[in-house]
Parts: structure tokens; C-alpha cells; sequence
């Protein structure tokens, strides 16, 4: 990874996320800075990039702070791999696996919601297209 630190600022236009946004998840330990300048400003690298957009795609998903906090341990436990053995890593691959099964579950919920959403988008087209133009719709 590049160890180019990056200040807040950019973070915030690389991730799509509020500068607030990025000091709350800070403030809940979700991704803490690199680095500090010697003015005291954060400083990020590219791996923080990353974990920020993890938490940036679980977030409308519906997951949780904690839940998002445990996913984030689970693959770093597993990026660290001296530190896993067999039994160890195996358990934190089913902790991801679950997490990407909830993921797979919420994105086919949002796939109804949306199909019921453009159905009533539709309907109320036909309707209006029905009363043609400067008439109003029948009741």
C-alpha cells in the first residue's frame, strides 16, 4: 500500500463522506488516523481510505456501529496472518462469511423495495399520462 498520508479533507472527497462523519467514526474507534502532522491535523493513508469504505457500504445496508466494529476486527485479525492459526482463522472467515450472507440477504430486500418503488412510480405515470396534458387525473 502507498504511505502517502493524506489529510482529512481529501479523505472526505475520496470517500464521499462529511469531515463530521469521519470524526464520528473516529470518536466510535471505527478507523483512527495514521498519523498526526506536527500542527496536530489527522493524517490518513490509503488503508484507512479503505476501512472508511467498508463502513461507507455497510452503513445503508443497515448494519450496526458494533457490527461494523467486528467485521472491521475480523479482517484485520485475518489481514495479520502470523497471528491466526488454523482453528483462529477459520472462525473469523465464518464471522465474514456471515457478515457477507446478512449483506447478500439486505441487498435482495432493497431489490423489492425498489421494484415496489419503480411499480409506483409507473402507476402514477400511467395515471397522469392518462389525463393528458393540462387535464387533471381521475379520481
Amino acid at each position: 500500500m502507498d504511505d502517502k498520508h493524506m489529510q482529512i479533507g481529501e479523505v472526505a472527497a475520496r470517500t464521499e463522506l462529511s469531515l463530521r462523519t469521519i470524526r464520528h467514526y473516529e470518536e466510535t474507534g471505527l478507523v483512527i488516523p495514521s498519523a498526526r502532522s506536527q500542527g496536530g491535523f489527522r493524517l490518513y493513508t490509503e488503508s484507512d481510505v479503505q476501512r472508511l469504505m467498508v463502513i461507507r457500504r455497510m452503513k445503508p445496508l443497515g448494519f450496526s456501529l458494533d457490527q461494523m466494529r467486528d467485521l472491521l476486527e475480523a479482517t484485520d485479525r485475518l489481514d495479520d496472518a502470523e497471528s491466526a492459526d488454523g482453528a483462529e482463522r477459520d472462525a473469523l472467515l465464518e464471522r465474514v462469511r456471515a457478515y457477507e450472507q446478512d449483506a447478500a440477504r439486505k441487498i435482495e430486500e432493497l431489490r423489492v423495495q425498489l421494484s415496489r418503488a419503480e411499480d409506483f412510480a409507473a402507476t402514477l405515470r400511467s395515471r397522469l399520462d392518462a389525463a393528458g396534458p393540462g387535464r387533471e387525473p381521475a379520481a
